[in-house]
């Protein structure tokens, strides 16, 4: 259970910021918004009974609404493939699959904080986007880092990523 909900932490932290690039992506998340496509390393640590944090490569691509996120480790074995569209979304972990009905139900059951897909992607493209609770650092996307914190509620989450936008 820790192992599937570190595995979906870091798809989480990963979708929301991910963690970085050399260029972000424009426009607003949406079905008609153009896809985009980051890889990098990213960190996802969850102040929870007991504290949670989790660490890998990934490669994200889409959007908000449809996408898929990749986590591999250090040696390049996959740790889990997270796919999603608007009113599913399914994570695989070795030959375990759960299905949810929403991206976002998926990064709270795997990580246990909720993320904000929308502002994470609006993030990533270095766009301030207000959610309450959390508060992103742009001061750095344009060097292909994202950190954004959560406060409220709790438990407290701190993402941390570190991206190119390959071409």
């Amino acid at each position: 259970m820790i192992t599937r909900r570190l595995t979906l932490a870091a798809g989480a932290a990963a979708l929301l910021g991910s963690l970085a690039g050399c260029a972000g992506m424009g426009g607003p998340a949406g079905p008609e918004a153009s896809a985009g496509h980051w890889s990098g390393r990213m960190s996802l640590r969850v102040d929870s009974a007991p504290p949670q944090s989790f660490s890998a490569f990934f490669d994200l691509r889409g959007n908000a609404k449809a996408g898929q996120l990749q986590l591999t480790s250090p040696i390049g074995s996959t740790l889990g493939l997270a796919k999603w569209s608007p009113g599913m979304a399914t994570l695989q972990t070795g030959s375990d699959i759960r299905q949810f009905d929403s991206v976002e139900m998926m990064i709270e059951a795997a990580t246990g904080a909720a993320i904000p897909m929308d502002a994470l992607f609006g993030w990533l493209d270095g766009q301030q986007q207000s959610v309450p609770g959390w508060r992103a650092d742009l001061s750095q996307v344009s060097a292909g880092r994202l950190q954004a914190l959560r406060d409220s509620p709790s438990p407290a989450a701190d993402l941390r990523i570190v991206f190119e936008r390959p071409q």
